[in-house]
């Protein structure tokens, strides 16, 4: 159980926005005018800071979380992870009861979309669970800053309040979880119209007839399944020559074809060279990656998913001298301190994985090393979801790392054809895939494309937590019947026989 030495960069997302209620604001000005200082003063109120926030104070130390955006959550639960679960759930369900639902005998005449309906029960969710986390922090007595800060001191954080004036916030130790911020690509504009982010495609007005996503990762294929399902012509655009190239090779080609039947298009190793937002919709100039002849692309709307960068600007890094690498990301040590004492930094605005579970994680151990006892995450068991259907899950490590690595390996692969849950429900395309170790047996790495493969995964990363063997696995009882037997099976698979195949 590896306890990540470098630094546990990970982050809360979130420097934010929005205003608030008189009644906050009189709490605010209260707490200002009593300049009472603070054990741990969270600056981001997104995974990473908020659950930082809740357990410091649930470990019995005065705590202010500041957060610009003026709701709790962070880019995560506004405009990213719960809004786009939303969407692709609603989106599933229309694309079932359009392509499927006649098979499974129940007809109907007149399906249609409600777009603004669908918009509106996604908003209604991140509302509900917006709420939810302050009523948290106040059941813990967690102190609520709405506002933008930026460090005066080591132990000083001035904040520009979102209803008007400022104020400065004392604390002994400070967390950095500003998370991160749409990563721009040179010479593209997001406009949130034409050229949207992922916060612009969760908002749409209608649905557009051409979307061209720029990007092949995580978000780009989220997004880009949600509006294909629901009737859009969805080009994917990929400078390098695969879709999301941290996936084991084997599921990410199985991954892409089922993109292809759904008629999602992909346009690999090439790059983006021109926008022209002159007309009513988009042209997209683009030329091979490696150079060669330029075409032309017409869409309505232009998705742009190239990634994310650390969200650290204006937040007075260079006044107390927090180190920084040249990709922006703060620098830490085990215990997540940087360079200046006292001042922490988690989550998206550190090196490592951009993931909210992750940053949640981070946070938490943060504040256990802050309040001297010992904080642990292993990096190498956090596990990673693409939530398309079906969705794609992973933890540990892919075939290809293992086989450079030169580590002697096995591999044991069970498809959900031979699964009888799979089958009885009609959605038995996917396949499960275990690498262990060759002289041990131990897991190193599970890879599952399956219906809700994001639940799944979880077997797996305690699996991987714990170092047990793909022959523990297998000799687990499972119930009868689950799409999880298919775990079990490539487990029986990758040290002796599948049953079922």
């Amino acid at each position: 159980m590896a306890m990540a030495n470098l630094a546990r960069r990970r982050a809360a997302d979130a420097l934010l926005r929005r205003p608030q209620a008189a009644a906050w604001a009189s709490a605010l000005r209260a707490y200002a005018a009593s300049g009472e200082e603070s054990d741990v003063v969270v600056i981001g109120g997104g995974p990473g800071g908020y659950v930082a926030a809740i357990k410091a104070a649930q470990m019995g130390l005065k705590t202010t979380c500041i957060e610009k955006r003026g709701t709790l959550g962070g880019t995560c639960l506004n405009v990213g992870c719960i809004p786009s679960k939303a969407l692709l759930h609603s989106s599933h369900m229309y694309h079932e009861a359009k392509s499927s639902f006649a098979h499974h005998g129940v007809k109907f005449s007149n399906l249609e979309i409600d777009l603004p309906a669908m918009m509106a029960q996604k908003d209604k969710a991140v509302a509900g669970l917006t709420k939810g986390i302050e009523g948290l922090f106040k059941k813990n007595k967690v102190d609520y800053v709405k506002g933008f800060g930026k460090f005066v001191s080591p132990s000083e954080v001035s904040v520009d309040l979102i209803d008007g004036g400022s104020t400065t916030v004392k604390g002994k130790n400070i967390i950095i979880a500003t998370g991160s911020d749409v990563k721009s690509l040179p010479g593209v504009t997001i406009d949130e119209k034409k050229i949207v982010s992922s916060t612009g495609a969760l908002a749409l007005q209608e649905i557009p007839k051409k979307l061209v996503v720029i990007g092949a990762g995580y978000i780009g294929l989220e997004m880009g399944s949600v509006w294909n399902r629901l009737g859009s012509e969805v080009t994917v655009v990929e400078f390098a020559p695969d879709i999301v190239p941290s996936m084991d090779g084997e599921i990410r080609k199985q991954f892409q074809r089922m993109l292809e039947k759904q008629k999602m298009k992909f346009m690999l190793k090439t790059k983006v060279v021109g926008l022209d937002t002159s007309g009513s919709g988009v042209k997209l100039t683009v030329e091979p990656a490696a150079g060669g002849e330029q075409s032309v692309l017409d869409a309505d709307i232009v998705l742009v998913s190239a990634g994310r960068t650390p969200y650290t600007a204006g937040l007075g890094l260079d006044t107390i001298g927090v180190e920084m690498d040249k990709g922006g990301r703060i620098l830490v040590d085990k215990r997540f301190m940087t360079n200046v004492y006292g001042v922490y930094a988690i989550g998206d605005a550190i090196p490592g994985p951009m993931l909210a579970h992750k940053a949640e994680e981070d946070g938490v151990a943060c504040v256990e090393f802050i309040a001297g006892k010992e904080g642990h995450v292993d990096y190498d068991t956090v596990p990673g979801v693409v939530y398309t259907h079906p969705e794609v899950a992973s933890v540990g490590k892919t075939e290809e790392q293992v086989k450079a690595s030169g580590i002697a390996y096995q591999v044991g692969k069970f498809p959900l054809m031979a699964n009888s849950r799979a089958k009885a429900i009609d959605d038995a395309e996917g396949l499960v895939k275990v690498v262990a170790e060759k002289e041990t047996d131990r897991v190193l790495g599970v890879h599952i494309m399956a219906p809700n493969a994001g639940e799944i995964i979880h077997e797996a990363v305690l699996a991987l937590q714990y170092g047990a063997s793909s022959e523990d696995i297998a000799r687990t009882c499972h119930a009868h019947p689950t799409v999880s037997e298919a775990l079990k099976e490539a487990c029986l698979q990758t040290y002796t026989k599948a049953i079922h195949i």
